[in-house]
């Protein structure tokens, strides 16, 4: 039997008007709610109301302070939010004990919502298996990331823990081949050993994983790189790790 989740582990809140009304009028997606702040005025609010019960989706209202608190940015919330079911997205621990996981990635340090956006796309094209966002150290799962997945986001594996390094821990312990990319890495992507289940960890272009969690790393691969190009850009990188896990699946 699956443990109770979480309202924070089942629901992307989506907040600002455009994009509360964009998921409105989207029919494949489950929205739970939405919420507009008691002193919210202005443009764009009759609009959502409308489209809100055209879908027989009841309009809460909450104090202002509330509203700022719930969507998680007070500076562009613009007084409303609405939770959107992201029917994949679950804690890390409970995908271990009741999915089958075979290839993982892990994102740490990885702060642009753009990248972190088109990891999500392009990992899920791909049937990668899991995308651990942590609540710690990435972007947040926001109308950026959103946007940057091309709506995807609500429809991706996610695997969500507090840190990179909890998360890692968790998949040694379930036994994975934990691996890191790094333009250092001794091994070539394309033809070192990687066993399954693998979790592929993708740090921040600067700096690759923390210090705590390259130390976990079991192997450093690279990505092959010609015409005097240093590195590739992480959701790059992400893209290219993705569709290199599904080729292997295929030989």
């Amino acid at each position: 039997m699956t443990p109770e989740i979480s309202p924070k582990d089942r629901f992307i809140t989506v907040y600002g008007r455009n994009p509360v009304h964009e998921v409105l009028l989207d029919p494949d997606l489950h929205v739970d709610k939405v919420v507009i702040a008691d002193n919210a005025r202005g443009p764009g609010l009759t609009e959502i109301r409308r489209a809100a019960g055209r879908r027989g989706i009841t309009v809460q209202s909450a104090p202002a302070e509330r509203v700022k608190k719930l969507a998680g940015n007070g500076r562009q919330d613009q007084g409303v939010f609405a939770d959107v079911v992201a029917p994949r997205m679950l804690p890390l621990e409970v995908a271990l004990e009741h999915a089958d996981l075979r290839t993982v990635l892990v994102l740490d340090g990885i702060t642009t919502p753009a990248n972190v956006g088109m990891i999500l796309r392009s990992a899920t094209a791909a049937g990668i298996d899991g995308i651990v966002v942590p609540r710690r150290g990435v972007a947040s799962i926001d109308p950026l990331v959103v946007k940057a997945s091309a709506g995807i986001a609500f429809r991706a594996p996610i695997l969500k823990t507090f840190t990179a390094v909890e998360a890692v821990t968790a998949l040694r312990e379930h036994g994975f081949h934990v691996v890191g990319l790094d333009a250092s890495g001794e091994d070539d992507l394309f033809s070192a050993h990687l066993p399954e289940p693998v979790a592929f960890v993708l740090g921040s272009e600067t700096s690759g994983p923390g210090p705590d969690v390259a130390r976990l790393v079991d192997r450093w691969v690279s990505i092959p790189m010609a015409g005097g190009v240093e590195s590739l850009n992480v959701a790059a990188a992400a893209a290219v790790v993705s569709f290199e896990l599904v080729r292997r699946s295929r030989t």
